[in-house]
């Protein structure tokens, strides 16, 4: 039976459950989530092998999934919002397939147009995922959402390979989401080792996790506000040693962030510490600085200098976690 391989975009506005689909389907934690939209700001890759498999009477053919998490479609006018943009538009350039995913809970509305005309552009086959069907009282309430998506006018004329109800939080539907995208990519060897389950580098998946625990943390207008950079990521035998320093836009946010007595950096620190223990099986040393860099989130360069694409050319080829 023939091999298939190929570079799955997952697209969906702000809070859609990308990243949760994403860990969901790879297994392994590789994209930050919190409730706050616009949590992911850079484009994540997870890689899935898929063995041949038979199951009631039926053979999946095998192969090698590509994803491609990506931010929220949403419009901004801030380096940061136009480099998360760039993000998406570099995702779908080259991709075999796209999983739209929506919110099936909420109600379609004229600003999902964006999303939308950025599938009908690529004319790349597209996948409708209908996400939090485990939210839905009545699972008979799919029957008229799925009605609507099939009528060309609804969705500005896309046509989609499939539409297929799922709970990337629960985990459901996600082997006929796995049958169905195998089934649409083409025929091809692997893109990479069998081994590899991302293309992240360590230190980068580091610096995220100290985010996730600012947005889990923090209130308000602070999240948004906060960018974080490895300035020493140290890997001994026994010891991970970590140096990050966290950026925010206003005195009184980096008050926030450091809390009465220093508790709530501490409280941050101690979260981010013992998820990073987990990624890298080793104990870890972290210490967390606290900086003032007034509007980065319109400064072009420093925008630049949190790609961790750039960073793994300026620190060295350092591999991301492999699979067990």
């Amino acid at each position: 039976m023939a091999f298939h391989s190929g570079f799955v975009c997952i697209l969906g506005r702000p809070n859609a459950g990308k990243s949760t689909l994403l860990n969901a389907l790879v297994g392994e934690k590789l994209a930050i989530i919190s409730p706050k939209p616009q949590t992911t700001r850079n484009r994540i890759l997870g890689i899935i092998n898929l063995p041949k498999r038979e199951q009631g009477g039926k053979t999946r053919e095998s192969g090698q999934i590509v994803l491609i998490d990506t931010p929220g479609v949403h419009r901004s006018g801030s380096s940061l919002g136009r480099k998360m943009m760039a993000e998406i538009r570099e995702a779908l350039d080259g991709c075999d397939l796209i999983l739209l995913i929506v919110d099936g809970k909420r109600k379609w509305d004229a600003s999902d147009a964006d999303v939308l005309d950025l599938v009908k552009k690529t004319a790349t086959p597209a996948l409708l995922l209908l996400n939090k069907i485990d939210l839905l009282a009545d699972k008979r309430d799919l029957l008229p959402l799925m009605a609507h998506f099939q009528r060309p006018e609804n969705v500005r004329g896309v046509t989609f390979q499939e539409i297929i109800p799922i709970s990337a939080l629960k985990k459901k539907g996600l082997d006929e989401l796995l049958e169905c995208v195998v089934k649409n990519l083409p025929k091809g060897p692997r893109h990479f080792p069998e081994e590899q389950i991302t293309d992240q580098p360590v230190r980068f998946m580091a610096s995220e996790m100290i985010r996730e625990q600012v947005l889990m943390q923090t209130q308000e207008e602070v999240p948004h506000a906060v960018s974080v950079l490895i300035e020493q990521f140290d890997e001994g035998p026994k010891l991970v040693r970590i140096a990050a320093t966290i950026y925010c836009e206003r005195a009184g946010q980096k008050a926030i962030l450091l809390g009465k007595g220093g508790q709530m950096l501490k409280k941050i620190g101690t979260a981010a510490r013992l998820d990073i223990e987990k990624m890298v099986g080793a104990k870890v040393f972290l210490e967390l600085f606290v900086k003032v860099h007034a509007g980065w989130r319109d400064s072009r360069q420093f925008v630049e200098e949190l790609d961790w694409r750039r960073q793994f050319q300026q620190f060295g080829a350092e591999q991301g976690p492999k699979s067990e």
